[in-house]
């Protein structure tokens, strides 16, 4: 437990120095909003591609382990929509407390950070967790807001974003570029693996100046928020990966250290810009963030078992 928190350190290391950046005004809300933009569009984005476009198909679509994911994903997503709307909250409110208790902050922490932590192998699932979160549940939260809000449902500009979402588009290119057997070129693949390298720190260090202007409100469901998705999602994950489904073992357990991931930082984005239960959610985030330090290493030393 202690060697795997070690290695865990650097990384939530390069998180508190973006926290004190942004805290001691160092690192402005622009320079984050930028540095965001660049790793978003720029460096993951290449290092989505580079990981899709030279994996093996087999290790990128694993209908066994969707089906893991999604089953138990869904059952953490519909536990937190029956508590909100236990505590009478309407309908746009529950399905964002829903979103937020089920989707970890795999783009920006956990493609950097598992891939090191547990080897090459951990690539393939990671990517398909990222996909199903972002394909699935960020599409189910837009058309349920969007139907609370306006009554309808708009299908075309829900299709329009997820095209102009440059993690799916890399990783929609580099799966065309391996189905295609493509040769790789030499300075191509160091163009990508150059590009791809600023993923981790840039990330890392963004995730840590948004946090430093957020503070703890709502705290009483934050915390019920922050424990659904540190603890009950890879628990739930981990019973449908290893009991339920024929997952491979290290695939499931990749998955479950997935799950483990604490909220993720676009959750906040979607409920800042659909109006809809932002502090929560942010304190939620912030929450998640904070005591995953201790989590993350746990959940990694019991996959590593």
């Amino acid at each position: 437990m202690i060697e795997i928190f070690l290695k865990t350190l650097p990384f939530f290391a390069l998180i508190g120095l973006g926290w004190a950046a942004g805290r001691l005004r160092f690192f402005p809300p622009e320079a984050t909003a930028w540095l965001t933009k660049f790793v978003f569009y720029f460096a993951l984005s290449a290092m989505l591609f580079r990981f899709t476009a030279t994996l093996p198909i087999e290790e990128l679509f694993d209908p066994a382990f969707f089906a893991a994911y999604l089953t138990a994903s869904i059952a953490v997503w519909a536990l937190g929509f029956a508590v909100a709307k236990l505590r009478a909250r309407p309908l746009a409110e529950a399905a964002m407390e829903a979103h937020t208790a089920m989707t970890g902050n795999t783009g920006f922490l956990g493609v950097p950070m598992l891939v090191v932590l547990l080897g090459p192998k951990a690539a393939g699932p990671v990517l398909m967790v990222l996909a199903a979160d972002m394909i699935v549940f960020s599409t189910l939260i837009t058309l349920i807001v969007t139907y609370a809000h306006h009554g309808r449902v708009a299908v075309a500009p829900l299709a329009l974003g997820l095209a102009k979402n440059p993690m799916i588009v890399s990783m929609v290119a580099g799966l065309a570029w391996a189905l295609l057997h493509l040769p790789m070129p030499g300075p191509l693949e160091e163009f990508m693996k150059i590009l791809g390298g600023a993923a981790t720190p840039g990330a890392l260090f963004a995730i840590g100046a948004s946090l430093a202007g957020r503070s703890a409100e709502r705290l009483g469901p934050a915390l019920w928020l922050s424990a659904a998705k540190l603890v009950l999602h890879p628990l739930a994950v981990a019973v449908a990966a290893f009991l339920i489904f024929p997952v491979e073992p290290i695939a499931a357990g990749v998955m479950v250290a997935a799950a483990a991931l604490p909220v993720a930082g676009n959750v906040y984005i979607l409920a800042a810009s659909f109006g809809v239960a932002p502090q929560r959610v942010s304190t939620a985030v912030l929450i998640s963030t904070a005591v995953s330090i201790l989590s993350i290493p746990a959940v990694i030393a019991w996959v590593h078992t």
